[in-house]
């Protein structure tokens, strides 16, 4: 995200006086966000009290939570395959056997990535690629067991999703060719990663799937349908897809079948930012093949979808499963930058049955509160009914809860200062998530790359 000076120093402000953590403002029905799930039955009505200084300068939590660090950018890898790679990006957690955790971790590594993840026999897809990911096993108690390299030789692996039958799809966020930045094959695929036995699954682009910019994933448990994010930096922006197995549903690996991609099209909508009213429904929602998914020729959001064209969106990341709909982020719209209208993060739903797209959550200019700089990126439900939002934006950066009746408050706020006491710089949160028992947060700082485990009274 870009900034202009004057909106990171006001940020930078905030931050430093607390002024923050009452900054955040939107609009937005949050019970009907949650119905229909379990955390809906959870409290989820209030936040937990101010953050307290972390004496160490890592994390600073409300009082009565407390963190872990589980692993950090430049130590060794438990495995001994080299040094843990820098840019953790999105993440899930997994049950694992006796009460444990696998965590399965992106590192969303460019070819001038600063710790590249190691390349390892069987588990590389190009190795010039300096991304991948990396597979942590924790015990009941979050100590780290394990700690190895899962899929190497991919690039940008910004986010993702969990399957049903406990694998990740990691997603690669850019349309590089072989021949560019020295790739030695083309990228933009998702892969799948078994967290348990990474080998099971190995380094297998899901070219069917598409070769975009794919930022996140999310996968309807009942007809195995995936649909998939793209963010793409300039226009036309980019779109949101479906994807149909040949094998719905069919566990590790049924994804390379293949399947048919096609994205969305909402009739009279050409860009989502134009939509400002919460609430605001479109019934009819129309899914258009895509006319070549491996982008040989031309990029997807390029592509001529034929009449009434398609439907695009700024800055398209987090989407996750809840219910009986997928929800999805549009971090942000600079009408400057090509949308037609702005603001500052929208969250939407989309309801398979009744094909129906609903706009539930926005996040300012035109809200309750006018804050430059806050858009939301990575969320996920929390124990408590709400919902937990990486912030993607300039100055201190934290991670926010946001309760069921519309309330936002400070989680956490990342204490690593990684510039200089004139110019601080802080590193983006991203990859929350929760244990398959709600009693713990996992959440990576993007840089430095670390790797946290905060527990304490969540069900409060």
């Amino acid at each position: 995200m870009t900034m202009s000076s004057n909106e990171a120093t006001r940020r930078q402000v905030l931050a430093r006086t607390g002024a923050l953590g009452a900054g955040i403002a939107f609009t937005g029905a949050l019970s009907e966000l949650f119905a229909g799930t379990a955390a809906a039955q959870s409290l989820g009505h209030t936040g937990y009290g101010p953050l307290v200084p972390d004496p160490d300068g890592l994390l600073d939590l409300p009082r009565g939570f407390r963190y872990r660090v589980l692993s950090r950018e430049g130590d060794r890898l438990r495995s001994g395959e080299g040094p843990v790679p820098s840019n953790h990006d999105g993440m899930s957690a997994f049950p694992a056997r006796s009460g444990g955790v696998h965590l399965v971790r992106n590192h969303e590594n460019r070819a001038d990535g600063r710790v590249p993840v190691p390349t390892v026999e069987g588990l590389t897809y190009d190795p010039e690629g300096k991304g991948g990911c990396t597979a942590l096993t924790l015990d009941s108690r979050n100590r780290v067991l394990s700690e190895r390299v899962a899929i190497a030789g991919t690039a940008v692996n910004c986010a993702g999703g969990p399957t049903p039958w406990h694998t990740w799809l990691t997603c690669e966020e850019t349309e590089d060719k072989a021949g560019t930045n020295g790739y030695t094959k083309d990228h933009g695929f998702i892969f799948e990663v078994d967290p348990a036995d990474p080998h099971r699954t190995g380094a297998v682009p899901l070219t069917a799937m598409g070769r975009f910019q794919h930022e996140a994933i999310a996968v309807d448990p009942r007809r195995g349908v995936v649909f998939e994010t793209e963010d793409a930096f300039e226009r036309p922006f980019g779109l949101f897809y479906r994807f149909l197995p040949r094998k719905p549903l069919g566990g590790r690996g049924s994804l390379r079948a293949g399947g048919r991609l096609q994205a969305m099209r909402v009739p009279g909508v050409p860009d989502l930012s134009s939509i400002q009213e919460t609430g605001a429904a479109f019934d009819g929602v129309e899914w258009v093949d895509v006319p070549d998914p491996l982008a040989a020729g031309t990029p997807i959001r390029f592509q001529d979808f034929g009449r009434g064209g398609i439907t695009h969106a700024q800055k398209l990341e987090g989407c996750y499963w809840g219910g009986e709909c997928v929800y999805f982020v549009s971090s942000f719209a600079h009408s400057d930058e090509g949308s037609a209208a702005d603001h500052y993060g929208q969250i939407w739903r989309y309801d398979p049955e009744r094909r129906r797209l609903t706009l539930v959550i926005v996040f300012g200019p035109d809200t309750d509160v006018q804050l430059p700089g806050e858009s939301p990126d990575n969320i996920c439900l929390a124990p408590s009914g709400g919902l937990m939002v990486c912030e993607d934006g300039g100055g201190a950066q934290h991670v926010f809860g946001v309760t069921r009746r519309g309330e936002v408050y400070a989680m956490a706020r990342g204490a690593q200062n990684i510039g200089t006491p004139q110019e601080p710089e802080w590193g983006e949160f991203a990859g929350v998530t929760f244990s398959p028992d709600g009693d713990t947060m996992y959440v990576n700082c993007y840089t430095p790359g670390t790797t946290f485990a905060v527990t304490g009274p969540w069900r409060r």
